[in-house]
């Protein structure tokens, strides 16, 4: 079993940057596939940025890609996701995810966090 915590998000102003960070409890962190995921009310859940066990291999959503990087630290048992040039519709509530094993741009995940809300405004 793994428990998230995630941090660091807030309002920004379009354009701006954050960094959101996700705390993992437990031995195993390391073994688990990473992903950060994100919901707006009304809306399904939809992926945005996994990385593998070792952070060698990061894949993004399309809507995402080149401005958001996903990043690991496994002695530190935290997952980061630095937010760049962001946008209105960036905005959501941005949750932490880990799993075993899974199809890369799935929203499958074995253990969630409670997420952090990311706020754009225009």
């Amino acid at each position: 079993q793994v428990q998230l915590v995630e941090s660091g998000g807030g309002l920004v102003q379009a354009g701006g940057s954050l960094r959101v960070s996700c705390a993992a409890s437990g031995r195993t962190f390391s073994s688990y596939e990473m992903g950060w995921l994100r919901q707006v009310p009304g809306r399904d859940r939809e992926f945005v940025a996994g990385i593998d066990w070792s952070g060698s291999v990061t894949y993004y959503a399309d809507s995402v890609k080149c401005r958001f990087t996903i990043s690991r630290v496994n002695a530190k048992n935290t997952v980061y996701m630095q937010m760049n040039s962001l946008k209105p519709e960036d905005t959501a509530l941005y949750y932490c995810a880990a799993r075993m094993s899974g199809r890369r741009f799935s929203t499958s995940y074995d253990y969630w966090g409670q997420g952090t809300q990311v706020t754009v405004s225009s």
